[in-house]
């Protein structure tokens, strides 16, 4: 009994030992791709030149650490994921603070989107909602 429980562990640390050659085919197939949907798209939309498969697997690795592996429900960059969370948490004196310290950093036209933008009214989303 005992010896067929250690087999039993064996078989499953042997499957382990293939994971890193997965990952590096999928990084091989992936940057692939990459590079031929580059090269067939780009050249004639953009007029970008055409890249080799190590520019693309360095575009595909670069992409990956700016805008995050695309974790389900988490998705973007890991250093964005709850960003603006605490927003959602601020009292009003404390969300006029932040207002205040980011105009002053960013100039007086922080906060504006196409005329204007107010954080203490709703947004038209939530405004064409029926009342419950």
């Amino acid at each position: 009994m005992r010896d067929s429980a250690y087999r039993g562990r064996f078989e499953f640390k042997k499957k382990f030992i293939f994971i890193p050659f997965f990952a590096l085919g999928a990084l091989a197939l992936i940057s692939y791709i990459v590079m031929q949907l580059w090269n067939h798209l780009l050249p004639d939309i953009l007029h970008a030149s055409t890249i080799n498969y190590w520019q693309a697997m360095g575009i595909l690795v670069l992409s990956k650490i700016l805008f995050g592996f695309g974790h389900r429900g988490r998705g973007g960059a890991p250093w964005m994921r709850n960003r603006m969370e605490h927003l959602k948490n601020m009292s009003p004196e404390e969300r006029q603070k932040f207002k205040e310290e980011m105009r002053s950093r960013c100039g007086s036209g922080w906060g504006r989107h196409r005329g204007g933008f107010d954080w203490d009214q709703p947004s038209p989303e939530e405004s064409s909602k029926p009342a419950e």
